[in-house]
């Protein structure tokens, strides 16, 4: 067991640690945690409502003191609209406005000297950051829609929460503060993530960070204070017995002080389309700081401003946009910045970054169309001009042209390793002879071809491979030797050819060279029998694939890369006849269930060729037997919907699933749910590196990489690609064989067992019964055991979603190797089990009589194991609506006594009074009261408080309530719309029957006139638009004003239609109920 740090002992050491220098935050407010204290308004955050977010009085006295030349009145504006709730927004369309606030303050209209004229407050002085007000609250109590929430440490700078911290005790993963947490609090106080820009979960032991809104794979860690040099001992993190020797403590030393806050937040935050937003990693952070001291020093590294080296795939094109959106901001002077790549792809993407994250334009022009537009742009004092290396040829007769003496000029070379420097870069440093050169790659070139530094200088950042897959900014990669017989010897591989088969088009020189030096290695990689044999398996592999990304195959040139896509279609019939015979003779159902899903997937995959064009092409190609025509009018084709071949690649959806190419799309082309690359090209160093790191993105549910390699390249290259991936804890070599994945199963196998072990759950004594009954009733035990507490289910949710993960990553090779673990097999029951995908039939039978009683509707038995069999999901929360009329509340007391997994059908009981509270709550949002007690129950059982009678009963009791609450309608005369508007009508209201009868009826009329002319008033987007709003409103106010009773004042009226208003938005932007699905 791991030494135990509590959520306690984090958050105290934090608080600790930001009371004095170098922090000293201006205070520290802890907030009383009892939840009878909860609507205590008395909690020293001075807020006047628990729903606010801010802290009002904090943020009024810190705007003033920033702005001392802005009247208070306009100050107390700002800070009344801040403060609003945004609770029924587009939380992520509210977060990237106000975001923009705070980095370009806020315009206002003031009067000088009698006229009008404009000014601006800033809401956070980043010139001075120690001017801020800077408090830590702990155990804020936020009221939400439904439920009060208590996130663990909130950062505010002056009065706005900035940071979001969920702590956990260390035996608890930091994936289920995601899960369980951050998650549940974005549904229920959405309105605390309006300010929001980054989120922190801890357990101490390991601290991720992210932006609100990115999935768990995109959290990374913190671990660098102020050297991307330091060393660290991961071993050591992991083992932390108190909280400074863990890694909360790198976090807050690293991120937490005011200048680094300040800074981080004002450069290192962009949105993306004004949706997908991105935040600085460690090393992002780290690297572009270390750019702008180069920066600083430009005049003694005469221009040489250094390589920034990080591997691909760990944002080093958005590192390109924050510095330079960081030199335009924040150092003095005019400077321009020059964009070199030399692939028109790169071009287009780098420009398109740029554009997408606003720091120029959509309308700039700023790609010169050639040379002489280039030169012309080059004497200008463009902010940004983006353009090819080629751009820079000149008549060879003559000497390139002075174009600007200026200094302040940055020139970024992308991928610098591969732009032809001799002439091209020599005209380029004639032309801009005081620029300032910026080297950025992910694959520099190494030892005796380190050309890049005469150039540009030392390295000013690395971050390598290894380093990348340690802090999860890529995922790991491993590579398998499929099919040996077809793997080249060692000496075969003579690296002058290498390098020319790496050229996709080569010039008469390199094909002479490469037919007569090397004409048997050729002979051996295009052999036809070869070819067959590599088709073969891919059309094998591919469909038996766990994670079923996308696929690309690397063939020697384009000759071969059509006959592969030739061969592999061949194979691909073949594959789907052989499955077909086998589904007819599997033994089991599960075996058959199988081979359909993977004939399934074979039918819907597609696959393309994507080689460059040439003229000529297609006689070419005839000679060599091959029809390029349809594949090129395939690369050029434009669906319907407006999206080329590259968006459907990039589109995991799409049917496009597997493409072969030869050089293009190995380099500067993400695609993130890329999993599998089958490489059948001898390549090395660098170009090698570009190439496998197609497949190292992060994408939700993709562990791993894999590489099929068909060339024994590794073998080969393994000493020369070893400096591209030395980790901090000495790890080497950027893929690993696929033995080791299976090793880390190994391992996720014995910390499941750990974790049965400390609750007194034996595999190894349950595997030792020799009775197959025995067994799977100590299993059905087992797993009654485990979902009994919420805490334990879900740490085991976790291991086991990462058993599967890794299983599922590792086929079809784990089927062709001599693996074996005899407790993969109950855990994998247990699995099952837990996403009711096991038919069991005692689970089944318990849970099929709670199925009864709870919901008459399903009948057949048969029905209910097809149910088991189909995706995983729960057997009770389905989609279909659940009828409480039909749930016999005494036969449910019942069951319980007679029930052998109590935990079992208590859970059931739970979820389908959980997906019951949903549906009802869905249809009238006043129902939040049930809601706050079921958590209590859930509360008090987890806390220990509660017998496993007692929180049933309880459960049942509420079920009882719930069933009533659900008649209601019928009996107050009214549909479940006109229900949910007379109770937002009446609430707060004490009414005579007379007056009852008419919000009724106000109820009725309010509901009929919007129903009757929803498409005039509920038009497409209405909410984001003032001015249907503002007729929605009118026609709201309208039909009240004729029908409310006389005891509705203006106040209460406004706060009525105020109240009607913000909750048919919600349910707009929410997309539920009679509006949201409109």
């Amino acid at each position: 067991m791991r030494n135990f740090i509590s959520e306690d002992d984090i958050e105290q050491a934090i608080l600790a640690k930001l009371k004095v220098e170098p922090f000293k935050y201006d205070d520290i407010i802890v907030c009383d945690a009892d939840p009878s204290k909860r609507d205590d308004l008395n909690d020293g955050t001075g807020r006047t409502s628990k729903r606010e977010c801010v802290l009002p009085d904090i943020m009024l006295s810190a705007l003033k003191r920033i702005n001392p030349t802005i009247p208070e009145d306009k100050i107390k504006e700002i800070v009344k609209t801040l403060k609003q709730d945004y609770t029924g927004t587009d939380i992520v369309d509210i977060n990237y406005k106000l975001y923009r606030q705070i980095r370009n303050n806020i315009k206002i209209t003031v009067r000088r000297n009698g006229k009008e004229d404009f000014d601006f407050i800033k809401l956070i002085d980043f010139e001075h950051p120690k001017d801020n007000t800077f408090i830590a609250v702990a155990q804020m109590w936020i009221q939400g829609k439904v439920y009060y929430r208590r996130p663990d440490i909130l950062i505010f700078i002056n009065g706005m929460p900035l940071v979001f911290i969920e702590l956990k005790n260390s035996i608890v993963k930091v994936e289920e503060a995601y899960n369980k947490n951050l998650k549940d609090y974005i549904r229920d106080i959405p309105n605390l993530f309006a300010f929001n820009q980054i989120c922190v979960l801890s357990n101490g032991l390991e601290t991720k960070l992210g932006a609100f809104n990115a999935t768990y794979d995109y959290f990374f860690e913190w671990l660098k204070i102020d050297s991307e040099k330091e060393k660290l001992n991961r071993e050591s993190l992991l083992s932390a017995d108190n909280v400074k020797d863990s890694s909360v403590r790198y976090f807050v030393d690293g991120l937490l002080n005011k200048d680094r806050l300040i800074d981080y937040i004002e450069n290192f935050i962009l949105f993306e389309n004004q949706r997908i937003k991105i935040i600085a990693k460690n090393h992002q952070y780290l690297g572009v700081n270390n750019l702008m001291e180069s920066l600083k020093n430009r005049k003694e590294l005469n221009g040489k401003l250094g390589i920034f080296w990080h591997t691909q795939g760990s944002g080093k094109s958005y590192s390109m946009v924050m510095f330079a959106r960081k030199v335009k901001r924040k150092v003095a002077g005019n400077f321009s910045f020059l964009v070199i790549t030399d692939r028109e792809d790169l071009d287009t993407q780098i420009h398109k970054n740029f554009v997408r994250t606003e720091v120029i334009g959509s309308k700039e022009e700023c790609q010169p169309k050639d040379s002489k537009q280039l030169r012309e742009f080059l004497t200008t004092n463009k902010a940004f001009i983006f353009t090819l290396i080629h751009k820079f040829r000149y008549d060879k007769t003559k000497k390139y042209p002075v174009l600007s003496t200026r200094d302040d000029i940055i020139v970024l070379v992308d991928e610098a390793h591969r732009t032809q420097y001799k002439e091209l870069a020599e005209n380029m440093r004639t032309a801009l002879p005081n620029a300032n050169f910026v080297a950025f790659t992910g694959t520099p070139l190494l030892g005796t071809k380190r050309l890049t530094n005469q150039w540009f200088g030392d390295y000013v950042s690395e971050y390598n491979f290894a380093q990348s897959v340690e802090d999860g900014s890529t995922v790991p990669l491993f590579y398998s030797r499929r099919v040996p017989e077809v793997g080249l010897e060692n000496d075969f591989l003579d690296d002058d050819v290498v390098d020319i088969i790496e050229e996709e088009n080569l010039n008469e020189e390199e094909t002479r060279l490469l037919e007569n030096a090397s004409s048997r290695i050729l002979e051996v990689i295009k052999r036809d029998d070869r070819l067959d044999k590599v088709a073969q398996d891919i059309a094998y592999h591919f469909p038996r694939r766990g994670f079923l990304g996308k696929g690309m195959v690397v063939s020697v040139d384009k000759y071969t890369a059509v006959k592969m896509y030739d061969k592999v279609q061949h194979y691909w019939v073949i594959e789907k006849q052989n499955i077909m015979k086998e589904r007819n003779f599997a033994a089991t159902k599960e075996e058959r269930d199988q081979l359909t899903r993977i004939l399934t997937y074979m039918n819907k995959v597609e696959m393309a060729v994507i080689i460059s064009e040439e003229n000529d092409e297609e006689t070419k190609f005839a000679k060599q037997g091959l029809k390029i025509s349809e594949h090129r009018a395939k690369m050029k084709e434009i669906t319907s919907d407006g999206r080329d071949i590259e968006d459907r690649f990039k589109d995991p959806d799409d049917s496009l699933q597997l493409v072969f190419v030869c050089a293009m799309w190995l380099t500067g082309f993400d695609v993130k749910n890329l999993s599998t690359l089958y490489l059948d090209k001898p390549m090395k160093g660098h170009t090698l590196m570009q190439a496998i790191a197609r497949a190292n993105r992060v994408y939700p549910g993709k562990p791993a990489g894999i590489i099929v390699d068909y060339v024994n390249v590794f073998k080969y290259m393994k000493k020369a690609l070893t400096e591209y991936a030395t980790g901090d804890d000495g790890t080497e070599f950027p893929a690993k064989d696929i033995d080791q994945l299976i090793g880390y199963i190994d391992a996720t196998i014995d910390e499941a067992d750990s974790f049965l072990l400390s609750l007194d759950i034996d595999l190894g004594k349950i595997i030792e019964d020799s009775n197959t009954l025995d067994k799977l009733d100590a299993l059905r035990s087992a797993y009654d055991t485990i979902v009994a507490k919420d805490d334990d289910k879900e740490k085991f949710k976790v291991i086991l979603n990462t058993l599967t993960n890794l299983y599922e990553a590792s086929k079809p090779e784990i089927f062709e190797k001599d693996w074996n673990s005899d407790k993969f097999a109950p855990l994998m029951y247990l699995h099952g089990l837990f996403y009711h995908i096991i038919d069991d039939e005692k689970v089944a039978r318990a849970r099929w009589k709670m199925n009864q009683i709870l919901d008459g509707s399903v009948t057949a038995s048969q029905d209910f194991v097809n149910y088991l069999r189909e995706e995983p999901q729960y057997m009770i929360k389905g989609t279909r609506a659940i009828d409480l009329s039909k749930v016999d509340v005494e036969q449910l007391r019942n069951e319980i006594k007679t029930a052998k997994y109590k935990a079992i059908e208590i859970n059931d009981l739970k979820e389908y009074i959980e997906q019951a509270l949903e549906q009802m709550l869905n249809r009238n949002c006043t129902r939040t009261k049930f809601s706050e007690r079921f958590k209590r129950i859930i509360d008090s059982y987890n806390a220990g408080g509660t017998q496993n009678e007692d929180y049933y009963e309880q459960l049942v009791k509420l079920l009882e309530e719930l069933r009533q609450e659900d008649n209601r309608a019928n009996t107050e005369g009214l549909t479940e719309e006109e229900l949910e508007i007379y109770d937002l009508l009446i609430a707060g209201k004490k009414l005579t029957q007379d007056e009852e009868q008419k919000v009724k009826l106000s109820a009725k009329n309010l509901y009929k006139k919007l129903v009757d002319n929803r498409s005039s008033l509920l038009v497409v987007d209405w909410y984001k638009d003032e001015q249907p709003r503002a007729k929605l409103k009118y026609e709201v106010e309208l039909s009240l004003n004729d029908d409310l009773p006389e005891s509705y004042d203006k106040a209460a009226f406004d706060s009525k239609v105020s109240l009607i208003m913000n909750h048919f938005v919600d349910m707009a932007v929410q997309g539920y109920g009679w509006i949201g699905t409109a």
